[in-house]
């Protein structure tokens, strides 16, 4: 596989016009996002608000991260429910909190790489957005196993086997 130099790379995509209200259609599902997305967040509301639009996005357009999130909500929940000591619980938390994480970051580098090259295929892009969906699959199979070394024991004990 030959190696791209700057000057092959294609071109960044034009970008979208936007409406009569400001709004530019940046997802298939008809979702707007607004022109100014760019700026930086003046003072600290502002940024917990942008970091919960992107919890809210992911949420709402990635079933994958849904399903992490029920996932884990269903660990934690039966971690609880057996009576795991803090220091498990914790390990639980941080696990699905790396696979959520993760699952952020593998959005956020498919949405980047759309925004740099539009509908074309580079071999780049798809190298990006595989390394990206593999470091979630990697966290999520690890968290997997930690949770089964977490919770099988204790649920052997209390269900007499």
């Amino acid at each position: 596989m030959a190696l791209l130099v700057p000057e092959d790379l294609p071109r960044p995509v034009q970008p979208i016009p936007p409406d009569h209200r400001g709004n530019v259609d940046v997802h298939r599902r008809g979702r707007q996002m607004r022109v100014s997305a760019w700026k930086v967040a003046g003072d600290l509301p502002a940024s917990f608000r942008y970091a919960a639009q992107g919890l809210a996005y992911s949420f709402a357009s990635q079933r994958n991260f849904r399903i992490h999130v029920a996932t884990g909500a269903v660990a934690f929940s039966l971690g609880l429910w057996l009576g795991l000591t803090v220091d498990r619980l914790a390990v639980l938390v941080l696990t699905v909190a790396a696979v959520l994480v993760l699952e952020l970051l593998n959005t956020a580098t498919e949405a980047v790489v759309d925004l740099a090259i539009g509908r074309q295929f580079h071999p780049l892009a798809r190298i990006a957005k595989d390394c990206a969906a593999a470091a979630v699959l990697v966290a999520a199979m690890a968290s997997l196993l930690i949770a089964t070394l977490l919770l099988v024991p204790p649920l052997l004990e209390r269900l007499g086997l």
